[in-house]
């Protein structure tokens, strides 16, 4: 399947590619400047559930240099490699990207499902989004958003966001990509590009509707500050305090 690992790391353009899997069909859309929206619900698939996957891959000294396609040329086996594993391999694998999204319901009722306070949302009840996952490796299996298309009219805006919890200053140091997988198997990604070295918090995606379907519209605003300052961007006007991540077992 196209994505954005392979547009990262071969350098150029990506394509829309479809993979035929029991007989079903599936393809990548890229969310770009030029073409920023996408829907992510269609007459006849608008239930189900909506998955988002935070994945990323931490670049290489050749890489932050502007050489990365000379440093697969030294090393070409490195290509075969899963993205995940070339960045653990480079000794940052303690990087922590988190993925979050703030949620708006058409009662008005506002919060924030994140793993900082234990925020973990419910999929059944309100609001009906649910974070499955703490994963500090940036791996696509591990840390993902589920969001229950069946109350889909219930919602009024949701927002997807990256923040990096121990306030290392990453994200020009990564590859980035968030992906909305839609119900019917259609997968969206969001790139985090152009990233701004002291950002500790990225918009990544803003989910509205529109027409009578929900629509994922890139956003990619990084911001020096952390949630409450996502907050303030886009008027949320929630009140905030200092949390900490559940302990792990």
């Amino acid at each position: 399947m196209a994505s954005l690992w392979s547009y990262l790391r071969l350098g150029g353009a990506a394509e829309q590619k479809f993979d035929t899997v029991g007989g079903m069909s599936s393809y990548a859309t890229e969310l770009t400047r030029r073409r920023p929206t996408a829907p992510l619900t269609a007459p006849g698939a608008d239930t189900g559930t909506l998955r988002i996957d935070l994945s990323w891959r931490m670049r290489s000294s050749t890489d932050l240099g502007g050489g990365g396609r000379r440093f697969e040329w030294r090393h070409p086996l490195e290509i075969f490699k899963p993205a995940e594993i070339l960045g653990h391999s480079q000794g940052v694998a303690t990087i922590d990207f988190d993925l979050a999204v703030m949620y708006e319901l058409k009662d008005g009722s506002k919060g924030v499902v994140q793993s900082v306070g234990g925020l973990l949302g419910d999929f059944n009840d309100p609001p009906y989004v649910k974070l499955s996952g703490d994963d500090r490796f940036g791996t696509a299996s591990g840390e993902q958003i589920y969001v229950n298309l069946d109350h889909k009219d219930e919602f009024k805006r949701l927002l997807v966001f990256v923040y990096i919890y121990d306030g290392s200053e990453a994200f020009a140091r990564a590859d980035v990509v968030v992906t909305l997988v839609a119900a019917d198997g259609k997968n969206i990604e969001v790139g985090l590009t152009d990233a701004v070295p002291q950002a500790k918090a990225c918009a990544v995606a803003l989910i509205e509707h529109h027409k009578g379907q929900l629509v994922a519209r890139r956003e990619v605003k990084y911001v020096l500050g952390f949630q409450s300052e996502i907050d303030r961007l886009y008027g949320w006007g929630m009140s905030w305090g200092r949390g900490t991540k559940p302990s792990r077992t």
